[in-house]
């Protein structure tokens, strides 16, 4: 089984919503919650994740031997999410050799020229689809 750690930041919705849809199709599968802050974290622990822990470190060490790693983009940029991603996490998640499913939501700053303006609904049906191919 692949370890798949989801992390996300502000309230978590959309880990949440990417822990339920991974809960829904895959409900053998251990699902990783690292929050930026408690409220992240909590949000997807009360999605179904089997862990959970929050800031830096977390990040840090997961990053080392995580399989699959899903965020939003911002986890590879240094002070995003309104600075709750530190350089730290920044550097560790994109030094991972865990394949990095990075959803392109530009809201801190951030644009990905050549990303469709999806929905949120639309981006995690895409990060689900990436999943199934990789499990």
């Amino acid at each position: 089984m692949k370890k798949i750690t989801v992390i996300d930041g502000q309230g978590g919705r959309m880990g949440k919503t990417i822990i339920e849809q991974l809960k829904k199709e895959f409900p053998d599968q251990e699902l990783l919650a690292i929050g930026t802050n408690s409220i992240a974290t909590a949000a997807m622990l009360k999605a179904g994740a089997d862990h959970g822990a929050t800031g830096e470190n977390p990040v840090i060490v997961a990053a080392r031997d995580s399989d699959i790693i899903i965020g939003p983009i911002g986890i590879v940029m240094a002070d995003s999410l309104f600075g709750e991603v530190t350089p730290a996490m920044a550097a560790a998640v994109g030094r991972s050799r865990a394949f990095q499913i990075l959803m392109p939501v530009s809201r801190c700053n951030h644009y990905v020229v050549g990303c469709e303006d999806l929905s949120m609904n639309e981006i995690i049906a895409l990060v689900l689809k990436k999943v199934r191919t990789l499990l």
